[in-house]
């Protein structure tokens, strides 16, 4: 049986964030910034607050808010997994980590030579 190999997953510190932030907000949803207004940060969303569209990518979900991230961008990170992590700062100013003190952080580990193959990447 083959195993899955998740492409985005969060620490046990993102994990928390999430959760008090879904308490507060209902069902939430990620996608990977690619720069402009917020760098490359992971923005976090009420469910359906943002737009996906059909070019963007979905990479899976993290504490069950699926994430995504536009496909130019993912041809460059297809052969990393995302970490996201929660650090003290401030988020993105369309980000629901904004005004916590909190911020979402995106760390990278670039996958084995197997994994990307089980992946087709």
């Amino acid at each position: 049986m083959q195993q899955t190999i998740p492409r985005v997953i969060a620490t046990e510190a993102a994990t928390a964030f999430i959760t008090a932030l879904r308490e507060e907000h209902g069902p939430l949803m990620f996608f990977q910034s690619g720069g402009c207004c917020d760098g490359s940060a992971p923005m976090c969303y009420a469910l359906g607050d943002f737009d996906v569209s059909d070019s963007d990518v979905f990479l899976g979900t993290i504490v069950d808010a699926p994430f995504y991230m536009g496909s130019e961008q993912f041809e460059y990170w297809r052969h990393t997994q995302l970490i996201i992590d929660v650090v003290d700062g401030n988020g993105g100013m369309f980000s629901l980590d904004n005004g916590t003190g909190k911020r979402f952080l995106t760390r990278s580990r670039l996958f084995t030579d197997e994994e990307c193959q089980a992946l087709g990447a």
